[in-house]
């Protein structure tokens, strides 16, 4: 005959709140809890020590049991690693609140279809920053902002300096940029006509 699964249950609430975690041990002890972490520490922290020693007492078998998710993570990606280690320790994982409970094919179903979303997220977000990168390119920026001066401009201000025909200053004051960048442009302008000079 199997026996029933130790069910370990985590409470938690922010630091500041007024709230207590009376309501969570309610519910946590009537699902049948025989033992729960209780902390006082923001969702998004990773380094909360009550969490890593519940999950470091996981046995086979054992249930980690919470009032919300929202409870164990505010973190999409945090959350899905914490499920990973509970897995990895053997145990399963049960939230009250929106009835999610990997210890049944259902539930871990859920998990798996929720992972695949954050992966898709994921995803996306690199296809998107890799497409702005690539547009970025082409426009002829590199660090996302667009260029103040196009080319032409550039070779206006090169050729004014070093015709003699303007100052340094005046071109950075006609063009309103700064002393220094009309120096890179005109440092430029120069290195490359050397360049074509010796080709």
């Amino acid at each position: 005959m199997s026996t029933a699964p130790y069910l370990i249950g985590y409470a938690r609430v922010s630091k500041g709140d007024d709230q207590s975690n009376a309501a969570q041990l309610r519910a946590l002890t009537a699902a049948g809890c025989k033992r729960v972490f209780e902390e006082s520490a923001s969702g998004g922290r990773w380094d909360r020590p009550r969490l890593q020693e519940m999950i470091g007492q996981l046995r086979d078998g054992d249930v980690v049991v919470v009032w919300k998710l929202d409870r164990l993570s505010r973190s999409l990606k945090d959350l899905l690693h914490l499920m990973e280690k509970i897995e990895a320790a053997g145990a399963g994982f049960r939230s009250l609140t929106e009835a999610i409970d990997t210890t049944t094919p259902a539930g871990r179903m859920m998990m798996q279809m929720v992972g695949s979303f954050a992966e898709f997220e994921r995803a996306m977000i690199r296809e998107r920053t890799s497409a702005g990168l690539a547009q970025a390119r082409l426009e002829g920026r590199l660090g996302g902002r667009r260029r103040k001066l196009d080319d032409k401009k550039r070779r206006e201000i090169a050729e004014s300096v070093v015709a003699g025909r303007k100052s340094g200053a005046e071109m950075a004051r006609l063009y309103d940029v700064s002393e220094p960048t009309v120096s890179r442009i005109v440092a430029e302008y120069r290195q490359r006509e050397a360049h074509e000079a010796l080709a």
